[in-house]
């Protein structure tokens, strides 16, 4: 199977009772969960390795998931550098009933595929073909880097103590 055809995962399920908290909506941790769990499933299908969550960045909840409704992730690297991947993660969701999906959040998570001694290992590059993959990958870049710069304020302020 080519790159490209592996570059993009969907998961569709419905949301159960078990799913919500104390409000009726579903959790956003189970919602962080169900990221993680298509953003590993997207990185080991792209690198062909086991892969491990190093970051979650600019996770948005845009609208809550009821118990019932067909949720469906969407995952897609949108950025590689030598050993790490870059998945944007897309939730939607539905009355399966009306088929009409509707963003309820996004985030952009980074996994590194590692050896069986869980040294990080390189993956295949993934280059932007389209005016959105470009889009997505700048989006990616600076999500990087502006979590680089925080942590860099967050050693300085360390030191200064």
């Amino acid at each position: 199977m080519e790159h490209l055809q592996r570059r993009s995962l969907n998961f569709r399920f419905l949301a159960e009772p078990t799913d919500v908290n104390f409000g009726g909506k579903v959790h956003g941790g189970i919602v962080m969960k169900w990221m993680d769990q298509v953003g590993y499933a997207c990185a080991a299908q792209w690198s062909g390795r086991y892969c491990v969550t190093v970051s979650i960045g600019g996770i948005r909840f845009k609208r809550p998931i009821l118990v019932g409704q067909m949720v469906n992730l969407r995952a897609k690297i949108v950025h590689t550098g030598k050993t790490s991947m870059h998945i944007y993660i897309t939730v939607l969701a539905t009355d399966p009933k009306l088929n009409a999906m509707v963003e309820t959040g996004h985030c952009i998570m980074v996994f590194v595929a590692s050896d069986e001694a869980g040294y990080p290992v390189e993956v295949p590059k993934w280059k932007p073909e389209t005016d959105l993959d470009l889009a997505l990958e700048q989006y990616a870049i600076q999500a990087k880097e502006s979590a680089q710069n925080l942590d860099k304020e967050l050693q300085n302020a360390g030191t200064e103590q």
